[in-house]
């Protein structure tokens, strides 16, 4: 296996083992774009372990360092260790009391007792790589991340279900049924896409205060439930369903609703899997109109969570990207699973 995706991977057009000059472009081009793609993911998880001191301390690091303290005789505290290097060049490692100045009050931990005066542009920290694990444990046993978590699994779940039941009804409707007016119905669903959410947004929040939704996760699952993306990708697909297949379902007496589930939608598999991918994102990453719903902590969902943690004058780093990282497990887990129908159903559903 490995074999053969070498050899995929070394094709080109060079000619006697030489490659082509297309070949490095083509490599070169590749090679950047997966830096631009997974540098900042890479990124962002070596910088959940950090904590906030190694956060924000510049020069920045990519590794997640934390600088090592040592204890020493006549001192309560542990005092950070700091790499010296002298006049002569020699290179000590000592220990500092405190900084005034531009001057650094440092001891050697075998020999406390005398204080050293050192400039702080010839000190280096002494680090190690140390993993804070406290980023993830803190607002998972102390901050509610696991209701948050609950929250945001119901209602990406529920509204995924629900876009892909709606949905595939309408696509049903505008593909296989021929009656006057279909196009202009299609025209009218995909016109409003034109609609930005900022025009529809007072209206909808009306809507949902008058049914008695506000507060509740079923006003931010509803109100998104059908999508003109969604209606007009199924609906191009099952414009591929051979009509025959429905005209002899109809034959053997099989009812509209038969047709509609036991044939139709496991032929339209590919396309709804792409669109379950888009609608768990969509629904997963939502944060403005569950920021207006929901005024309860307790019904936060990840995104409004994830937002508690910046303040007007603090915010807390370590914790937000330790929570961030793990709002990207479960996207990226569904993707894992359905990426294998996105070619397809993409691709079909562009035939007519």
């Amino acid at each position: 296996m490995i074999s053969r995706l070498l050899h995929f991977l070394g094709r080109g057009r060079g000619t006697g083992g030489r490659p082509h000059v297309t070949d490095v472009l083509t490599w070169l081009y590749l090679a950047l774009g997966v830096f631009l793609m997974f540098a900042p993911v890479l990124w962002l998880g070596l910088s959940s372990f950090k904590t906030q001191a190694g956060l924000i301390e510049y020069p920045p690091t990519l590794a997640p360092l934390e600088q090592i303290t040592v204890p020493v005789e006549g001192y309560d505290e542990p005092l950070p260790l700091f790499r010296v290097t002298g006049e002569d060049g020699v290179v000590r490692e000592l220990a500092q009391v405190r900084r005034v100045g531009i001057i650094s009050l440092m001891v050697d931990p075998a020999a406390p007792a005398e204080r050293i005066k050192v400039p702080i542009d010839s000190i280096e920290k002494v680090r190690e790589v140390k993993l804070a694990f406290e980023n993830y444990a803190y607002p998972i046993a102390k901050l509610n991340f696991l209701g948050y978590l609950g929250n945001s699994v119901f209602v990406t779940v529920a509204a995924t279900a629900i876009t892909l039941v709606i949905n595939s009804m309408a696509a049903f409707g505008l593909a296989i049924y021929r009656f006057p007016g279909r196009n202009v119905a299609l025209g009218l669903v995909i016109g409003t896409l034109m609609f930005p959410l900022t025009i529809i947004l007072v209206p909808t929040y009306l809507i949902v205060t008058e049914l008695g939704m506000t507060n509740s996760l079923w006003g931010v699952i509803l109100p998104g439930a059908a999508t003109p993306t969604g209606v007009f990708l199924l609906r191009q697909y099952m414009l591929t369903i051979p009509g025959e297949l429905i005209e002899a379902a109809r034959l053997d007496r099989a009812s509209e609703w038969q047709i509609y589930w036991r044939i139709v939608m496991p032929l339209a598999l590919p396309a709804l899997a792409v669109l379950a991918i888009f609608s768990v994102i969509w629904r997963w990453n939502e944060f403005l109109w569950p920021l207006i719903v929901l005024n309860r902590s307790e019904n936060f969902t990840l995104q409004i969570g994830l937002h508690s943690f910046s303040g007007e004058f603090y915010t807390r780093w370590n914790y937000l990207l330790a929570m961030t990282v793990l709002t990207l497990l479960p996207v990226l887990f569904v993707f894992g699973w359905l990426q294998r129908f996105i070619t397809t159903g993409i691709a079909s559903a562009g035939i007519k």
